[in-house]
């Protein structure tokens, strides 16, 4: 059955781990202010009956000194005190409460329709079911209703947008076994079909779609344990044909569309169960992989996203210590090496990520050292550091974020701390104007960008 995961330990020889699910104390240490004081003029004025009287103004205080500090738990180190600029540590933006929807779930997938509403599928209920259910959220009234349900429950699954509008379900659990099945969303019937089956039955894996109009899928986990294959579901046949193997079999691992083409696969966990710090390269032009620079830090259930100056950021995760991780690091396409960048202000997994319009990226709630968070930061490419914004209403994780057509990001559903939430919620930033990147290794930064959402998905008893 698929039980609801709450222990916190790692074990390196299992791919099975169940994560505490306590309240989350963030570790925050604020700076004092300091005043000064300037003097500013003296008046004479008033002489009367031989008397002087002067007045001495005397100006405020006209600089602060901010400071904050971060408890990395993954590294041991003790707390950091960074002097700041006089100005707020904290980001602008705000969460703002949206309509709930109609079930409870975690480990899902949603994905943004060309008409602007967003697609949720399955997931876990909590009680050890999967779920069939399906639902749409529309941004113009904050409301979920429910559309057709899916042939097959299942959870930890790939949910990919193809270029006709519809929408490719693929593998993840339905709580006995792992699925090979795959399924179409059609959004103008509000109905799913069955379309060709993978060849090989997989959960914790990725789907991207590529250029050419096809969907990669690599790697994931089956009762065989961690997988190297990979394979193209082609839109056209509606069938799965093998491609070139990954060189190293992983799971829980991470796949990003780069602005040339290619696929960047990431960390993720070996067969025996460690912790991963290489990468690959697969070309879609020969159907083959090839090594890439290896990550400064090993890691699981983390994040990557796609800047619009062509890098890439690979934020949070299990470390290779098993614990989690505030390392960032940024890999560039033009020397294919990965360099590190500012840490995270909290330590993290099962977190989500999300690039703005303004070309930052949001990082929210996930799994931290002390359980499940609401925290929220951002990321500058502009100077390579994090920045608090305002905390999530829910504290969640295994959660789904959506960037809408409105520049919003759509927060929905995950395991809280308590229970699996039906609760939504919208985060919306000021506006700012674009970062301008510093080493950006090639190419015009692209005015927008549409992320795939990715939900960062729990363990399940496969191996």
């Amino acid at each position: 059955m698929l039980a609801r995961p709450r222990q916190t330990p790692c074990m390196k020889k299992k791919f099975i781990s169940q994560f505490s699910s306590a309240r989350c104390s963030r570790a925050r240490t604020l700076g004092g202010v300091g005043w000064f004081c300037s003097y500013v003029s003296i008046g004479l004025f008033l002489c009367l009956g031989g008397v002087l009287v002067a007045f001495l103004t005397f100006a405020g205080p006209t600089g602060a000194l901010q400071a904050q500090g971060a408890a990395h738990q993954s590294n041991n180190r003790a707390n950091v005190i960074k002097i700041m600029n006089p100005v707020s540590p904290q980001a602008s933006g705000t969460w703002t409460v949206t309509g709930s929807l109609n079930a409870a779930r975690f480990e899902h997938t949603a994905t943004l329709l060309l008409n602007g509403m967003v697609l949720v599928a399955g997931g876990g209920d909590g009680t050890g079911n999967t779920l069939t259910s399906a639902e749409l959220y529309d941004p113009a009234t904050g409301m979920w209703t429910g559309t057709g349900s899916l042939n097959i429950g299942r959870s930890d699954h790939t949910s990919t947008l193809l270029p006709n509008g519809m929408v490719l379900v693929a593998g993840g659990t339905n709580s006995t076994e792992t699925l090979a099945s795959a399924e179409l969303y059609d959004p103008v019937s509000g109905s799913w079909s069955a379309t060709g089956s993978l060849n090989t039955a997989r959960l914790g894996h990725t789907a991207t779609l590529l250029p050419n109009g096809m969907v990669l899928v690599a790697g994931g986990s089956n009762s065989s344990g961690i997988i190297a294959s990979a394979e193209l579901y082609d839109p056209a046949s509606g069938s799965w044909t093998s491609t070139g193997s990954l060189n190293t079999g992983r799971g829980r691992h991470t796949a990003t569309l780069l602005s040339n083409g290619m696929v960047l696969v990431a960390g993720g966990v070996d067969f025996d169960g460690f912790l991963l710090a290489s990468a690959e390269l697969y070309d879609p032009a020969s159907g083959s992989w090839s090594a890439t620079g290896t990550l400064n830090v090993a890691r699981r259930s983390h994040t990557t996203t796609l800047l619009r100056n062509g890098m890439v950021l690979a934020a949070g995760g299990f470390d290779d210590n098993f614990s989690p991780s505030s390392s960032a690091e940024l890999y560039d396409p033009v020397s294919g090496s990965w360099t590190a960048t500012g840490d995270l202000n909290s330590a993290r997994y099962f977190h989500t990520a999300t690039l703005l319009p303004n070309g930052t990226a949001l990082v929210a709630a996930g799994v931290g050292s002390t359980g499940v968070f609401a925290s929220a930061e951002l990321y500058d490419p502009a100077n390579g550091s994090w920045t608090v914004t305002d905390d999530l209403n829910a504290a969640r994780d295994r959660h789904t974020a959506t960037l809408l057509s409105n520049g919003m990001v759509l927060v929905a559903a995950g395991d809280g701390s308590n229970n699996v939430l039906s609760s939504a919620e919208l985060y919306e930033g000021k506006p700012s104007p674009s970062p301008t990147p510093t080493g950006t290794p090639s190419g015009t930064p692209r005015p927008t960008s549409t992320p795939r959402p990715r939900p960062s998905p729990a363990p399940r008893p496969t191996l």
